[in-house]
């Protein structure tokens, strides 16, 4: 583990509240249907279940807006929603958690992404997914083009948050990351398969080990197979930093330079792993703001995951609960 003294915490801490952070990616919303399991269908061999309450969570990028605002930073978020039920409802969501919008465009030809969980008895009976994953082109790509354009000088980071839902086409994943560069804003990514090698020439590249795997073509078994698949995607995207996710293992971060450390998982007791992911870029992208290496940085963002795993559902990072936990640990 990366020592970090609580002098060097508190002045990291400091240093990055109220920095403006630019988060272009795939929005959606979490809505959870919760219920009892009241008999067996007559028509399918299927539970029955009463629906007793009905959630609402900001999922996707909108998770990662959520998260920079709990640590303090000023989100604004790029991304779409449909005109339709759903999208009034993430509108409403964002307002109610004092998120802005003023990046949202909306879109009458696609409906907002939604990920619906039915739960039965506290048990996840079902997941249905409503979405077009189709990526944007023509008027609608420079919509979020001119979005991009808008904000970007105002903030000192750009996180592109990408979950292959049409959102970051190679022609907005390249503005993004030439104007970001232009301004001399750090720049993260948390990637997806599909335009996995587009993103070149960032500050931090985040996949994990399955993305690593589809990409390059390769299995990871072993230490040495993760450090061969690390440098290999160092050649091809010329990243500052390569910080690889492997779950239970906790991450790897691997520099330009070479060198590679490992940080062990930090979760007590797993409860859930979704959107860990988004805690990770976050927490990350906060700690670079406020000046921590890349080591220290990737330590704080692996505690972060630890506390948000330790939660059943999808929980954004409290930035009280990560410092009184670095705190509370030699770190």
């Amino acid at each position: 583990m990366i020592g970090i003294s609580r002098k060097k915490l508190e002045a990291i801490f400091n240093a990055f509240s109220g920095k403006k952070v630019l988060i272009i990616g795939d929005v959606m919303l979490d809505e959870y249907l919760i219920g009892k399991v009241v008999r067996i269908s007559p028509e399918a061999p299927v539970p029955v279940i009463e629906i007793e309450e009905q959630r609402l969570n900001l999922g996707g990028a909108a998770n990662v807006c959520l998260n920079i605002s709990n640590l303090g930073c000023i989100p604004i978020l790029v991304g779409i929603i449909g005109d339709d039920q759903m999208g009034t409802a993430f509108r409403k969501l964002m307002i109610h958690k004092n998120l802005g919008i003023s990046g949202i465009v909306g879109m009458t030809t696609r409906p907002t992404t939604v990920k619906t969980r039915v739960i039965g008895h506290t048990q996840h009976i079902a997941r249905v997914d409503r979405e077009v994953s189709e990526y944007l082109g023509g008027k609608d790509e420079d919509r979020i083009l001119r979005q991009i354009k808008k904000h970007i000088s105002q903030c000192d980071a750009v996180i592109l948050q990408d979950y292959n839902k049409g959102v970051l086409t190679p022609r907005i994943i390249e503005y993004s990351i030439d104007l970001a560069r232009r301004n001399n804003l750090l720049i993260t990514v948390d990637p997806k398969f599909t335009h996995f090698l587009n993103y070149k020439n960032v500050s931090v590249f985040k996949p994990n080990i399955k993305e690593m795997e589809e990409a390059l073509a390769v299995k990871i078994r072993s230490e040495q197979d993760l450090i061969q698949a690390g440098h290999k995607l160092i050649q091809k995207l010329s990243p500052d930093c390569l910080l690889i996710t492997r779950g239970a293992e906790g991450m790897s971060l691997m520099e330009s330079k070479g060198t590679i450390i490992h940080v062990p998982t930090q979760a007590r007791k797993v409860a859930d792993v979704s959107g860990a992911g988004d805690t990770v870029i976050s927490t990350l992208t906060a700690a670079l703001m406020g000046d921590a290496s890349y080591r220290e940085a990737a330590t704080l963002a692996n505690y972060a995951a630890g506390i948000v795993c330790e939660e059943v559902g999808i929980v954004p990072i409290d930035k009280q609960k990560l410092y009184k936990a670095c705190i509370g640990k030699s770190i």
